[in-house]
């Protein structure tokens, strides 16, 4: 557990070291609203927040609205392999080098069809202690619309045990560097209520099995919430 804790101090590091630039960004061209933020006042690390995914700078968004003294930092993150980002364009410069090891990303490893396999280092990093941003639907939206969710995320959370923040940012998608520089966006960061395990599991129609199926349908569930708060 010591072990694993000594892998906290770069991201926390290097998040809290852009935070404030960020957070002003966000709020100066960004027009950044955060709302929410009562609902985090009464949950215990580790926490994973489940958060829509449509534009490239939403990894950033999560850290940047949490107050800069949050227990939750640093915020780890569970990303694609690091083959994917080798021909994709600029990508590959952010996500596929040094700078997603320091901010906290940790590959899940694919082809496995073992979730306990693929998520082996992010359910250590759970159960130490730290909370997870992760994107259930796995990729960009192409359509501005919520894509379906893949059951890691609530594999991870019947893992560590721990709760799901349902998170939703709106005003990204399609956004062009233009259209942050001039203002011509409102982004709105929200954060809705908790979701326990057991209420993962109460949504499932009694009897069942842990599994692909099972994960998968609350998968759905936990972007059903995140949905309701766009």
């Amino acid at each position: 557990m010591a072990a694993m804790r000594s892998y906290f101090h770069i991201p926390l590091f290097f998040q809290k070291l852009i935070w404030i630039p960020t957070r002003l960004l966000l709020i100066v061209c960004g027009r950044l609203r955060v709302r929410g933020l009562e609902n985090l006042q009464d949950i215990r690390v580790p926490v994973i927040f489940a958060t829509n995914h449509s534009s490239e700078i939403d990894p950033f968004m999560v850290p940047a609205s949490l107050p800069f003294f949050s227990r939750f930092s640093p915020l780890f993150y569970a990303v694609r392999e690091k083959s994917f980002y080798d021909t994709n364009g600029w990508r590959q410069y952010l996500f596929n080098g040094w700078f997603i090891n320091m901010w906290g990303g940790y590959s899940v490893a694919t082809g496995l069809r073992d979730y306990e396999k693929a998520l082996a280092e992010h359910i250590s990093i759970l159960r130490a202690g730290g909370s997870f941003c992760v994107f259930p639907e796995g990729g960009i939206t192409r359509d501005g619309h919520i894509q379906p969710a893949k059951g890691g995320i609530s594999f991870l959370a019947h893992s560590a045990p721990c709760v799901v923040v349902p998170v939703a940012i709106s005003g990204v998608y399609g956004m062009s560097v233009a259209d942050f520089f001039l203002r011509k966006r409102k982004i709105t960061v929200t954060f809705g209520k908790p979701i326990n395990p057991n209420e993962l599991y109460a949504h499932i129609e009694q009897p069942h099995t842990p599994g692909e199926s099972v994960w998968k349908k609350e998968a759905d569930y936990i972007m059903k919430k995140v949905g309701e708060l766009l």
